[in-house]
């Protein structure tokens, strides 16, 4: 019997998204307001569902409390109050798009969780817009 549990963050970070290798006008074309030199700000609500069978012993599928440490040391403490074109690793050569961040925290958390757990990663930019990965 498998189960889903969830657990929501929440974090700040500015980005601008732009292409280096386009001009400006075109910059300007795809990404408008988000291609701002001085980059801009999002209230990212960050919702992490894993999905296993129960544990029948814990009565768990896996432990919420380990779950939120490990998105706290593993996500939050890396991208919260930071610019992610500038302040990390991550987005140093890769548009920080919602998707691209949805995919690299997938990407952080999945090696951290044992193999019989499926993760799935759901990321608000705004109310009305976000992303999930991977996809069913």
């Amino acid at each position: 019997m498998k189960v889903a549990v969830y657990r929501k963050e929440h974090f700040n970070a500015a980005h601008r998204l732009f292409n280096p290798h386009w001009d400006k006008e075109k910059n300007d074309a795809v990404f408008g307001k988000c291609n701002n030199l001085n980059y801009h700000g999002h209230n990212y609500e960050l919702v992490i569902k894993v999905t296993g069978e129960i544990n029948p012993e814990t009565g768990y599928v896996i432990d919420l409390k380990y779950l939120s440490e490990l998105i706290k040391s593993q996500i939050l403490d890396r991208f919260d109050h930071k610019n992610l074109n500038l302040d990390t690793e991550e987005f140093k050569n890769l548009n920080p798009t919602a998707e691209n961040i949805a995919v690299v925290i997938y990407d952080i958390l999945r090696p951290l969780l044992q193999k019989q757990y499926a993760l799935k990663v759901r990321l608000y930019e705004t109310e009305r817009n976000f992303v999930e990965y991977p996809v069913d």
